[in-house]
């Protein structure tokens, strides 16, 4: 699922800091490049750059879910406050609106995670 080993080991240190409980950080919100796209292969000087419309389709994902969760771009919220929202207002199933065209989508493991937190919501 990912674009080269610099990529994987990026978004496997993001996935586990947001996954550790113990970590409680400050995200910004931003329709652009963010951590994650700062070691894809495919990273322009300031565009996505993986082919063509790729950067207006990940910008077009971006907003889509921005707008979703009711989120400010620029704003900055804590790594739980944006769990909560998420938790709150996106199922499973609404990934494939907001997530449509995403390579990643037909693997399953987002609607996994998804499901996942909103069991955790449940729980608590």
């Amino acid at each position: 699922m990912g674009y080269s080993p610099e990529f994987v080991k990026e978004m496997e240190s993001i996935v586990k800091d947001i996954r550790d409980p113990k970590q409680d950080f400050q995200i910004r919100v931003v329709a652009a490049f963010d951590d994650a796209c700062m070691a894809c292969p495919h990273r322009g000087f300031e565009i996505c750059e993986a082919s063509e419309g790729s950067n207006e389709h990940v910008l077009s994902m971006d907003g889509k879910v921005i707008r979703h969760l009711g989120l400010v771009p620029g704003n900055s919220y804590s790594k739980s406050t944006l769990l909560k929202i998420t938790a709150e207002k996106v199922e499973p199933h609404h990934l494939d609106f907001l997530c449509h065209g995403c390579s990643w989508l037909s693997f399953g493991v987002c609607k996994e995670g998804i499901a996942e937190l909103g069991k955790n919501k449940q729980g608590s």
